[in-house]
């Protein structure tokens, strides 16, 4: 029974040790902040990697700080990637950096007429753009998922989700993204990240997003 306090206080100091970086500590609030996702992965990875550890028995504290540092080198590479996208892509199209993901959020009126799934030729060179970037950094899985507002029957969003969906993914592999790689989905409209009440709001709602989730080497 005393192991289990031990095992959690060795968990804690490593993840809290891979959020100090030291050439940042004395530095002002936008140099501590620039690796923030950098921290955010080594936190992730320790915990995960002291997890593992206890699962096979063996010892906790070395496997949080290599989770650690599997964690930190992929929280980097993110921080990388995602500030090489937003300089390739269009200003309308959002790079979020989770942490432990990146989502690419292209809007519907970016991608699509109205009720159409087929890809702009406008938002083509950006979707290829995109996929050079995931051959540059090919230890990852893409999710492309497709969303509408409410506007006409559930059944005919769904299908318009999954078509649109389809019709990114397409795209990418055309610029030479490796079909095992990608999975699509269709949401409909299950998924609002605004009201539907107002027109900026289901706007909002009409997107795609290419979710890039780190896989190790």
């Amino acid at each position: 029974m005393k192991r289990l306090p031990l095992t959690l206080f060795a968990i804690s100091a490593v993840a809290l040790s891979a959020c100090t970086d030291p050439a940042y500590v004395t530095g002002s609030a936008d140099e501590r902040d620039e690796y923030r996702q950098t921290k955010a992965g080594g936190v992730i990875g320790g915990i995960v990697g002291a997890a593992a550890a206890i699962g096979l028995d063996a010892n906790p504290v070395a496997g949080a700080a290599v989770g650690a540092g599997v964690g930190a080198l992929i929280g980097r590479d993110l921080d990388k990637q995602a500030a090489e996208l937003r300089a390739e892509l269009d200003g309308g199209i959002k790079v979020e950096n989770t942490g432990d993901r990146l989502i690419v959020v292209m809007p519907h009126d970016l991608l699509f007429d109205s009720d159409s799934a087929v890809v702009s030729a406008n938002l083509t060179d950006d979707l290829y753009a995109v996929a050079r970037n995931l051959e540059k950094y090919p230890n990852s899985t893409v999710q492309v998922l497709g969303h509408t507002d409410n506007t006409g029957s559930a059944e005919h969003n769904q299908k318009l989700s999954e078509r649109r969906a389809n019709a990114v993914a397409d795209k990418l592999m055309a610029g030479g993204v490796a079909f095992e790689r990608i999975q699509t989905i269709g949401r409909g409209e299950d998924q609002p990240v605004a009201s539907n009440l107002t027109e900026e709001g289901k706007a909002q709602n009409r997107r795609v997003e290419i979710v890039i989730l780190p896989t190790e080497a």
